[in-house]
């Protein structure tokens, strides 16, 4: 016997003993895992991270974030494995194949729950290059995991109200030039972009605020995404249209943890990027109207892909 027999077998008898449990040891035991590891593989990036900040040749430091993503990639693969371990996920995924591990994407996708981070991580984890998102400039203060995010070179941006912009009018376009910077990093090595088009995550409270025109979804906004284009439209090949679906309802971070089985449905659409959807989204009006109007027709179409895929599970009940 091999030691991936052994490994699978070792993995499947965990399994079996863990989902004996009842759910919320299930829940403990999985989030106790998740920690260990975490800082496991979080305390192991800093040294190196430190390392880089003493790098004034960008040769090295380059050199220094190759390892660091491979340190990030083998943090998801054991996240993956944690899950796989204690719980029984069936996983429905489609639009995957082909994928490059050495390309360069942007990826957005719907957003309901911090699941959400979890399902595109496990989904997308060798078949694209680590997965970077933008994060809120208040969740670098977050223990152990704001260090790591820094480290691993996730962008942080400070979002600004109209109101606020108007008292402080010489704060416009900050978070855009924090963008751009980070766009810059970027463009050094294959890279995928993440990004939450909505926003924030889906409630029923958001969708009934915003009046949104869609069932399942909450309103796109173009002006982070176009952006990215904007800053790295020669190195990214393709978006990639994220569509996830869970039969269930989408559930929050600890009662997934809770959970003993489920099933998980992923859509992925990929979409070339081509020279019309690039441009001043800033100062080019027609440009900045064009390019909402093609997010929300992406929106529509992902809406309705939503609402067929539960009419076909009701009409198969």
């Amino acid at each position: 016997m091999d030691s991936h027999s052994i490994a699978r077998h070792m993995l499947s008898f965990l399994k079996r003993a863990v989902l004996i449990l009842p759910e919320a040891a299930i829940g403990t035991v999985s989030f106790l895992l998740l920690i260990v590891n975490t800082l496991f593989w979080a305390l192991s990036l800093f040294p190196l991270a430190g390392l880089k900040l003493v790098y004034k040749s960008r040769s090295r430091q380059d050199r220094c974030n190759a390892v660091l993503n491979r340190i990030g990639l083998n943090w998801i693969g054991c996240n993956n494995l944690i899950l796989s371990a204690t719980k029984r996920i069936k996983w429905h995924t489609k639009g995957i194949e082909g994928l490059n591990p050495n390309g360069w994407y942007l990826v957005i996708s719907n957003h309901q729950t911090w699941v959400d981070i979890l399902v595109l991580q496990k989904v997308f984890h060798r078949q694209v290059p680590f997965l970077k998102f933008f994060l809120k400039k208040e969740l670098i203060w977050v223990p152990i995991m704001g260090l790591a995010w820094w480290a691993l070179e996730f962008p942080f941006m400070k979002r600004y109200s109209g109101e606020f912009l108007k008292r402080n009018p010489h704060l416009k376009g900050k978070d855009m030039e924090i963008t751009r910077k980070a766009c810059e990093r970027f463009k050094r090595m294959p890279i995928s972009v993440m990004n939450f088009v909505e926003g924030t995550r889906f409630t029923a409270e958001k969708h009934e605020r915003q009046k949104a025109p869609f069932k399942h979804l909450l309103r796109p906004k173009a002006g982070g995404i176009s952006f990215v284009l904007s800053a790295m439209g020669e190195q990214l090949t393709h978006i990639l249209n994220v569509t996830i679906v869970y039969p269930d309802g989408p559930k929050t971070f600890w009662k997934f943890l809770c959970t003993k089985e489920c099933s998980i449905y992923v859509n992925v659409e990929v979409i070339p990027i081509t020279p019309d959807l690039i441009g001043d989204y800033e100062n080019d009006a027609r440009f900045k109207e064009r390019i909402q109007a093609w997010i929300n027709n992406l929106w529509f179409e992902k809406d309705l892909l939503v609402e067929s895929f539960f009419r076909e599970r009701k009409q198969a009940a």
